[in-house]
């Protein structure tokens, strides 16, 4: 239960977080005439329906069950502090380096420049300029900034969006011995969220893959030290795994990224290796017809920023897409711009 000093101390740190992060947005439309990648999000927002209040007041809504969950014991609330303030400041510089750089390929419409690369070393959908970024995912540069360039696009709430992803979990291994369970995490990229899920689970053994070396790299040099981590460079939709491996399977951010086709299949890799039983966890973007009153943000998002299949996620029957393969849904619930969904093998 959080004393009245933590909510205090929580209420004071986030309101700094989403100055902060919205003070990177300011400085990266100063530095370019158009608005940048990472204010994609409030400027679809500002050209629908949306008010500044509007989003302000379903941040705070966000905080609160945040808040709640910790003095539910789903996990800890005081994990996410802001600071310290030199890598704060750190951070804030990567991250405006590469504003010209991003503002260019906009312009030009230029999100291929990872393909020239590397082709034929990872699929052609994945080497892509996502976000317009520098280097696609395939850069310790890249991976440097990833975090940054997240929270300043969702105003310095993408931690808290996050960690409504343990709030199922918990539920799931109420009462259960964790040492002996298992728990993949599907396009890990720098598996950020496990800063909150190791504090609530440090005994659950977790798998992250992706196809990124240096994403997997720097999860490992911040989470690596924790211990029962390990990291497997995979695709989503070909896992190395073996079948009815693994009792908790989730993706956060992965599935609006993938072309239908390959949905699908990262859809059937997921089921496969999940044992009977077993929860599959999937934290993305809303979707259409989710929250009405944003319909028009995420439909102009793609717009603004390099995120080839947004569009068709947007309307992805997801109990449809995860059903055919033996996934029922548990639960679903909205996290300010994200949708946590909860589905149960067998």
């Amino acid at each position: 239960m959080a004393t009245p000093v933590t909510r205090l101390a929580y209420t004071l740190n986030h309101g700094l977080r989403v100055a902060w992060y919205t003070s990177a947005l300011l400085l990266a439309r100063r530095n370019e005439a158009k608005p940048t990648d990472a204010g994609a999000a409030t400027q679809a927002a500002r050209g629908s329906t949306t008010s500044r209040e509007v989003l302000l007041a379903d941040m705070a809504r966000l905080f609160t069950r945040d808040v709640k969950n910790a003095d539910a014991g789903i996990y800890r609330l005081a994990h996410d502090w802001f600071g310290p303030l030199d890598e704060e400041v750190r951070r804030m510089r990567l991250f405006l380096n590469d504003v010209p750089a991003v503002a260019r390929r906009r312009a030009q419409k230029s999100a291929n420049e990872p393909l020239a690369t590397y082709r034929g070393k990872r699929p052609a959908y994945y080497l892509q300029n996502f976000h317009y970024q520098s280097d696609g995912w395939m850069s310790e540069e890249s991976a440097a900034r990833y975090d940054m360039q997240v929270e300043v696009l969702f105003g310095g709430t993408a931690a808290a969006m996050r960690r409504q992803t343990i709030a199922p979990i918990a539920r799931h291994l109420k009462g259960r011995d964790q040492r002996s369970l298992r728990l993949l995490d599907v396009g890990a990229g720098t598996a950020r969220w496990l800063k909150d899920l190791r504090p609530a689970f440090p005994a659950l053994p977790v798998t992250i893959a992706d196809m990124s070396e240096t994403y997997l790299s720097r999860a490992l040099a911040e989470r690596g030290n924790e211990g029962r981590l390990t990291a497997l460079l995979a695709k989503a939709e070909a896992l190395p795994l073996a079948d009815s491996s693994q009792d908790i399977v989730t993706a956060i951010y992965l599935f609006h990224e993938l072309p239908p086709k390959i949905r699908r299949a990262a859809a059937a890799e997921i089921a496969r290796v999940l044992k009977p039983g077993g929860l599959f966890v999937m934290n993305d973007s809303l979707q259409r017809g989710d929250h009405p009153p944003y319909d028009g943000m995420l439909e102009r998002f793609p717009q603004a920023v390099h995120e080839p299949y947004y569009a068709g996620y947007l309307g992805e029957d997801l109990n449809a897409l995860f059903g055919a393969h033996g996934l029922s849904p548990v639960s679903r619930e909205r996290a300010f711009l994200s949708t946590v969904a909860a589905f149960r093998k067998g």
